[in-house]
């Protein structure tokens, strides 16, 4: 077994504490290649943030479990030796679908993981839960569960439609799992199609406009349990400018909307403190490529296009940290 403290990793517990209190967010990027894990950390460090690093099982499969944890550490000693003395950064899984997925990242260095029960009914939810929180915390690993379900497609995770959290379940799911936090269901979705065109309204450019985040149950769940860590999932902005650069170089994304940063940036104030993005990231990255192939026909060398992706990529991650999540300076 692997501790991720031998890694130079931190687990969520203090870092989720000062974030609610603070009224910010951490940024949780996913990330399955080393362009995106160094853009990731060069902006973290950049903006003195906190930052969750995290990994679906599918991004897990693609990358290798052993190559992964190498990443991590290799992420921390990457911190340090662009000028951050004591980073803080997470190793994450996310959407954990089964107990023995959970334990397999614990005992390879995760130092937090989700374990995605939501799928369930309440009651197997809560006992699938318990028993991974409990071993979870064998190790100091901090666990996020899932109470809700949220729409949409990302890597094994589907859902036709989402069932809002109920905020009347949050006490007992809280006090029987364990859990050191939980994602809700107010509004977000996976993907980057989080909306149908009949969901949303248009603005006066024609641009779709996706309904608001159910702000009344988030609202409802604080008072049940006041200070406990939140997170969202889905949460990506869906940037137009990266989806018309995309379309400009040949790609297809018509109808492609995200949640609005103007909601996000609210809920990033509330006990919110860890909000996922991940479409995002793609989006950025095949922006660039894309143009880059279409400006430079000749380029085959990979480093001559992945170099500008990498760089879209940081742009966004700086954008996200200070002028949404508000994680900036908080090391």
């Amino acid at each position: 077994m692997v501790s991720y403290k031998e890694l130079g990793l931190v687990n969520t517990k203090k870092m989720f504490a000062k974030a609610v209190k603070g009224g910010y967010a951490i940024p949780a990027f996913n990330f399955n290649t080393m362009e995106q894990m160094q853009a990731i950390v060069q902006a973290a460090v950049e903006t003195k943030s906190p930052v969750i690093m995290q990994v679906s099982k599918g991004a897990r499969k693609y990358a290798n479990p052993t190559i992964l944890r190498y990443m991590a550490q290799g992420a921390v000693e990457y911190a340090k030796e662009l000028g951050c003395k004591k980073p803080q950064i997470v190793l994450h899984l996310d959407h954990g679908d089964s107990y023995e997925t959970c334990k397999s990242c614990i005992d390879s260095g995760f130092s937090s993981v989700m374990i995605d029960g939501s799928h369930l009914d309440f009651k197997e939810n809560i006992k699938l839960t318990k028993k991974v929180v409990a071993y979870a915390h064998k190790h100091d690993v901090t666990v996020e569960a899932e109470l809700g379900v949220l729409a949409g497609v990302e890597d094994e995770v589907s859902a036709a439609e989402s069932h809002y959290t109920k905020p009347e379940e949050v006490i007992e799911f809280a006090t029987k799992t364990g859990c050191d936090s939980f994602a809700i269901s107010i509004g977000t979705s996976h993907g980057a199609y989080k909306f149908t065109p009949e969901q949303c309204t248009k603005d006066k450019n024609g641009k779709l406009v996706p309904p608001p985040l159910a702000f009344d149950i988030l609202k409802a769940i604080e008072k049940k349990l006041p200070g406990f860590p939140i997170v969202l999932h889905g949460s990506s902005s869906v940037p137009q400018d990266e989806v018309d650069t995309i379309n400009k170089f040949g790609g297809k994304l018509p109808d492609a909307v995200g949640i609005p940063e103007s909601q996000l940036r609210k809920a990033a104030k509330s006990a919110v403190c860890k909000i996922n993005i991940d479409s995002d990231s793609r989006l950025a990255m095949t922006a660039a490529i894309r143009k880059h192939f279409a400006e430079n026909p000749g380029h085959f060398d990979p480093r001559q296009y992945l170099t500008p992706a990498r760089e879209n990529m940081k742009k966004m991650y700086i954008h996200k940290i200070m002028k949404v999540l508000g994680s900036n300076d908080k090391l």
